[in-house]
């Protein structure tokens, strides 16, 4: 297992996130998603990804359950300080060390554990220093709750100065074959201070495998989804696909493997809700890319990119990753 930064746990070259499993993409089966937390650890994945916003607080408590005598086979990386409002809405981030504390509080409960593995808030609170952040986490830390800090969506600036407080095991944030404005600067960042990454959208939110719209889903509120970008999007889908049919695998498998080719501290954070979507992606870990794959993925991207950002403005301006 390769260790997930310089100063972190070692963990599966997978991890499972599980915010799929509460209704941001449609109707969900929790006995099913069970079933697929179940088999991912039997199969050897130990990172399981969370978030208290996810749901409610419904994503923890389904955690909660479904790890109940096999708490100790997994590391549990919870995301905290979204804020929602009954109808679901965002409305704001609270990254204050009292709010830090109150969110893990509660999430405790909802995961039936005495500890979290890896803490992380979800966006960088603009109207609270990350060193107030962070340094909460690490009281958390020396007290026993939490073991590892994680960042989210964190700029090059905002790393150097959560790691001066406290060691960084991983960076969450989104890599893709079409999303890969990390290489610019927070790549080396990272590098350079010995923090991984913990890739999600590896599928670009299925646009990748071309996965339905379903009702309900969340992805109708992003750009790459909509109406004005599906010609351009559509034939940059049909391409990978047709690659990956020359290489006997998936568009899921191939977007899989180019993200394990870029390096062993980047590890893909899979979406899966189903054992069967669960299986398609472990298959990634056996597919080898050649150089000269991955010059053809390159050259595929170049001429025909992906139209539509990842969030919409709004949201955009929220990402310290982006400024």
């Amino acid at each position: 297992m390769p260790q997930l930064g310089t100063k972190g746990p070692a963990v599966s070259r997978i991890a499972l996130g599980c915010m799929g499993m509460s209704g941001w993409y449609g109707p969900t089966d929790e006995s099913e998603n069970i079933s697929t937390i179940h088999e991912a650890i039997d199969r050897g994945i130990n990172l399981l990804d969370t978030g208290d916003f996810y749901g409610m607080g419904h994503n923890e408590m389904l955690l909660g359950r479904a790890l109940e005598g096999r708490r100790d086979r997994v590391l549990l990386s919870v995301k905290f300080g979204a804020m929602r409002a009954p109808g679901g809405q965002f409305i704001g981030i609270d990254g204050r060390p009292q709010a830090v504390r109150n969110f893990l509080a509660y999430s405790l409960v909802r995961l039936k554990t005495d500890h979290v593995d890896i803490y992380r808030l979800s966006r960088v609170d603009p109207a609270v220093p990350i060193e107030d952040t962070v340094g909460a986490i690490a009281d958390l830390v020396r007290q026993g709750w939490v073991r590892y800090i994680g960042l989210s969506e964190a700029g090059a600036d905002t790393i150097r100065r959560a790691a001066a407080v406290h060691p960084i095991t991983d960076l969450q944030i989104e890599y893709s074959l079409i999303s890969r404005a990390i290489e610019r600067q927070i790549l080396p960042t990272l590098r350079e201070l010995g923090i991984a990454v913990t890739a999600y959208g590896v599928l670009s939110r299925g646009l990748l495998t071309a996965s339905p719209l379903r009702a309900g889903d969340l992805r109708t509120h992003f750009p790459r989804f909509r109406a004005e970008n599906s010609e351009q999007n559509g034939r940059l889908v049909k391409a990978l696909a047709d690659l990956a049919a020359r290489r006997g695998a998936t568009p899921a498998q191939l977007a899989i493997a180019w993200v394990l080719a870029q390096g062993n501290d980047i590890v893909p954070v899979m979406g899966a809700r189903t054992p069967a979507q669960l299986r398609e992606s472990l298959a990634a870990a056996t597919l080898e890319l050649a150089p000269e794959d991955l010059a053809r993925l390159a050259a595929l991207t170049e001429s025909l990119p992906v139209a539509g950002t990842r969030y919409d403005a709004a949201q955009m301006r929220m990402l310290d990753s982006e400024k």
